[in-house]
């Protein structure tokens, strides 16, 4: 997933001066100084919690005084007097909000909650009176009229975009409507900054405890000696925990022995924010939900929905049905004929009675994987050591394919220990880049995984990216190897494709560059870097034992790869079922919104309106309506389909490459010219055209790259 569309504050940028730091307690603030590292990256080591809130105010403070000094000036509006100084007008609280919120998403501690819920008030407020600023927007608008046909490039594009966010943020509306919206705002951004703190808090608090260890069998021995360390550093209720992660489905339901164990993990999942237990998110989901469709109704749009889709590749709520509806009348015959296949199969051990339940269905597909397969997950996770994975993976593959190389840097201060950080050298020698990579889970850090940027890109403020990707695999105790399913294999070349978007972007402006694109084509580079996980060459170049060193046998390989589409219909049922959802809340008007304790019945009533409430298909949404973090706390609302959108372009894109040779050194060249390096510079849809030769995606393609 992409954080900086998940997180984005909406905070123009701008061009950074020498700090004069500020003095707190007789030592510079770190955050406000200017750094000695390279890239001028924050000093970690530097930094205490204490200098967030000052560094914030200094930074905040800055951005009114350049947006005054721009509404102030009595020369006639320009490009260069008001949309660059503009772009430039937030660079320092760029800097500081992305170290802040990387580690509220990280690394969250107590202090740092409380220093948020201070500061995203603030940040809105900010906001507010930069997108309603009537004097501010006369300028721009002036510009817009003036200028837009004679810039050209970036700058033309850097206009658009400034003047339509201005638009969709309500420059337009009248005073009181534009009050209402400031009010609703803040009370989402309120609302949003509860939400986070309840959610972790609910995912924390659903572990389940396990007092034997021979509850455990079916987990191998790593699994269950994570299983020990994960209750010892969350307060050792029981000897062994089993923790919940941000999806429905649980890691563990595929090897658990015990029924009533995978039940019991299953329904911690599920219940874990829904007002059963001592946690509900309803609440603040149906009036976020009612807020946002009050946005949209004093836009003049009938529902968030289409509203927040005019953005988009898809543009409509209708296309977005018309592409879910296609998939899910393909998907539901073949779903019930796997289901079919797995219960018989569960029968011929559990009886002619036995009825497959969500928390079954992992289990048996293993089983039965394993089975017609000869593979499970034990036996291929030893050759998927994270470090090997990484280095002789993700790294080797990027280097194939765009010619970089990675240096590691042992001299460059981290949030946490367990981060690493790599420089970034193109194919011409040249530093272009630093990646640091967070891959362990933490009570700390927030469940899924995610790119976003410390520094962004941009040839105007001569400032090279960097990026950081952050996962939730399991850690090893000390001296052992932290060995990764195939799932995660591919998690990590996923987001490291989002970290590419980033790297190789070559753009001018901030605003426009690396992976500020629209939702439904920011996926896309993360998808398709998942198909260097399968090529050959990189397979066998990561593949190998931890202990030995030796690649995957050869018949080992052929069984893994041909089991990773056994069974596909799973997880493009949970998808579609969350997406569904997430459209259903969006296409609401506000007064029709449901009640807190509704809320249940409506995600109930809307996945049967569209044939996906069915009690031979066991197979739950992704992400139930009460731990959609996608869509309440972050940036995808109305957004989620956008996961199965870029699908497709990205087996399009994976397509064009193994034809023109998916290593050769042009075809590389190729996607970082006419995608990569573009960021938002220009229609997305002809740049995947450029580097295709397709004119529109074939979207049948999701379902051949899915075995369906």
């Amino acid at each position: 997933m992409n954080k900086k569309n998940i997180l984005a504050i909406g905070m123009a940028s701008a061009m950074m001066l020498t700090f004069n730091s500020c003095q707190q307690n007789s030592r510079e603030n770190p955050l406000l100084a200017e750094s000695s590292l390279p890239f001028g990256v924050i000093d970690f080591g530097k930094v205490q919690t204490s200098d967030y809130m000052p560094a914030f105010e200094v930074a905040m403070q800055q951005q009114r005084d350049a947006i005054q000094a721009i509404v102030e000036s009595q020369d006639s509006a320009t490009f260069e007097n008001t949309i660059l100084p503009l772009e430039d007008s937030g660079r320092l609280l760029s800097r500081v909000s992305s170290v802040f919120f990387a580690l509220i998403e990280a690394d969250k501690s107590p202090e740092l909650s409380e220093i948020e819920k201070k500061v995203k008030p603030m940040l809105t407020d900010l906001q507010n009176e930069i997108s309603f600023n009537k004097a501010l927007f006369q300028r721009i608008k002036q510009v817009y009229d003036k200028q837009h046909d004679t810039l050209t490039g970036e700058d033309q594009k850097l206009l658009e975009e400034v003047y339509k966010d201005f638009v969709r943020k309500g420059a337009l509306l009248s005073d009181d409507k534009m009050a209402r919206m400031k009010e609703i705002n803040l009370r989402i951004s309120d609302l949003q900054q509860q939400w986070g703190d309840l959610l972790q808090a609910a995912t924390n608090d659903a572990i389940v405890w396990v007092d034997n260890k021979e509850d455990l069998a079916g987990l191998s021995e790593a699994d269950i000696a994570q299983c020990q360390k994960d209750a010892e550093s969350r307060g050792g209720k029981a000897p062994y925990a089993i923790v919940i992660v941000n999806t429905t489905q649980q890691t563990p339901l595929a090897s658990l022995d015990n029924r009533e164990l995978r039940k019991k993990v299953y329904e911690a999942s599920i219940h874990r924010a829904d007002g059963t237990g001592k946690f509900n998110t309803f609440p603040i989901v149906v009036e976020i939900a009612k807020l946002r469709a009050e946005q949209a109704e004093l836009m003049g749009y009938p529902n968030y929905a289409s509203y927040s889709l005019e953005n988009t590749m898809a543009k409509t709520p209708e296309n977005v049905y018309d592409f879910l509806m296609n998939l899910i009348k393909a998907y539901v015959p073949k779903a019930d004929a796997e289901t079919k296949a797995i219960e018989n199969f569960a029968r011929k051990s559990q009886g002619a009675e036995f009825q497959l339940q969500a928390y079954d269905y992992f289990y048996y597909s293993a089983k039965m994987k394993k089975e017609l397969h000869d593979v499970s997950d034990d036996e291929v996770k030893p050759y998927f050591n994270v470090d090997s994975v990484l280095i002789n993976g993700v790294f080797y593959a990027a280097n194939r394919a765009y010619g970089l190389t990675f240096k590691e840097r042992t001299d460059i201060p981290t949030y946490h220990p367990d981060m690493r950080v790599f420089e970034v050298f193109d194919k011409d020698g040249q530093s272009m880049a630093l990646f640091y990579g967070d891959y362990y889970r933490r009570a700390s850090k927030r469940g899924g995984a995610w790119m976003d940027n410390f520094i962004d890109q941009s040839h105007h403020w001569n400032q090279k990216p960097v990026i950081f990707n952050v996962c939730n695999s399991a850690k090893a105790p000390d001296g052992k190897p932290s060995l990764l399913t195939w799932d995660e294999v591919t998690t990590m070349f996923h987001e490291f494709g989002h970290a590419l978007h980033g790297m190789l972007s070559n753009c001018n402006y901030r605003k426009l560059s690396g992976t500020s694109v629209a939702r439904d084509f920011v996926e896309m580079p993360s998808q398709f870097n998942e198909s260097f996980a399968t090529i050959p060459e990189v397979f066998d170049h990561y593949a190998r034992h931890y202990e030995t060193n030796e690649p995957m046998p050869a018949d080992l390989k052929e069984r893994m790869l041909k089991s990773i589409n056994f069974q596909p219909c799973y997880a493009l049922g949970e998808n579609l079922a969350a997406s569904s959802l997430d459209m259903a809340w969006h296409m609401l008007a506000s007064k029709d919104i449901p009640s807190a304790d509704k809320a249940m019945e409506f995600e109930t009533e809307a996945l049967r309106k569209v044939g996906l409430l069915n009690p031979f298909i066991p197979i739950p949404p992704r992400y139930h309506t009460s731990y959609f973090n996608h869509v309440w706390g972050g940036g995808y609302a109305a957004g989620y389909y956008s996961y199965l959108w870029t699908e497709v372009l990205a087996v399009n894109v994976a397509d064009t490459f193994e034809k023109l040779g998916a290593l050769k050194p042009e075809t590389g060249q190729a996607m970082r010219d006419k995608i990569l390096s573009r960021g938002n510079t220009g229609d997305l849809m002809q740049m995947f055209a450029d580097f295709t030769g397709m004119q529109q995606p074939d979207a049948s393609a999701i379902l051949r790259a899915r075995g369906l």
